[in-house]
C-alpha cells in the first residue's frame, strides 16, 4: 500500500507562515493558528509541505486504506485559506449559510480572508468537525 503524502513533519509552522507572500493571508494564518490551538488544545504542526494541523488521529477505511491525519487543519494557499473539515458533519449546510463569503468542496472550505467570514461560525465548524472525527476514529485514550 502506498505511503500517505501528507504526514507530520518537523518543519517550523512559523517559518512556513512567514513565507506566505500575501500579507493579509499571512496575518490571518497566525490568527487561525491561535483559534485552532485554543479550540483543539494542540500545538500547530506541519503536515506535508503546506498543511498546518492540530492533533492527529488514525483512520482506517473499509477499503483497507489507513493512515494518520490532523484532527483539524488549514492551509494558506496562494489563492485562499483552505480549511479542512469533515464533510459529513450534520449541520454543515446551516453553518455554511451563516459563514460569509466562501467556496467549498466536499471537505474543504475556501476563504479569501478572515474579514469575509463570521469567526464564531468558523469556530463552531472547527468544533463540529473535531467532534465528528473523534466520535468516528478516536478512542478515549487518543488525540
Amino acid at each position: 500500500m502506498a505511503k500517505n503524502k501528507t504526514a507530520e513533519t518537523k518543519k517550523s509552522v512559523t517559518d512556513f507562515i512567514k513565507s506566505v507572500k500575501d500579507e493579509t493571508r499571512r496575518n490571518d494564518s497566525f490568527k487561525i493558528v491561535e483559534i485552532m490551538k485554543k479550540k483543539s488544545g494542540f500545538d500547530a504542526k506541519m503536515w506535508g509541505p503546506s498543511i498546518i494541523g492540530f492533533g492527529s488521529y488514525h483512520y482506517k477505511y473499509a477499503s483497507g486504506h489507513e493512515g494518520d491525519a490532523p484532527l483539524i487543519g488549514f492551509s494558506p494557499r496562494s489563492t485562499a485559506l483552505v480549511f479542512y473539515f469533515c464533510g459529513t458533519v450534520e449541520n454543515r449546510k446551516d453553518l455554511l449559510q451563516k459563514l460569509g463569503k466562501y467556496k467549498n468542496s466536499k471537505g474543504c472550505v475556501y476563504v479569501k480572508k478572515l474579514d469575509d467570514i463570521d469567526i464564531e461560525v468558523l469556530k463552531q465548524m472547527v468544533d463540529d468537525s473535531m467532534n465528528y472525527v473523534r466520535s468516528k476514529y478516536v478512542s478515549s485514550n487518543e488525540s
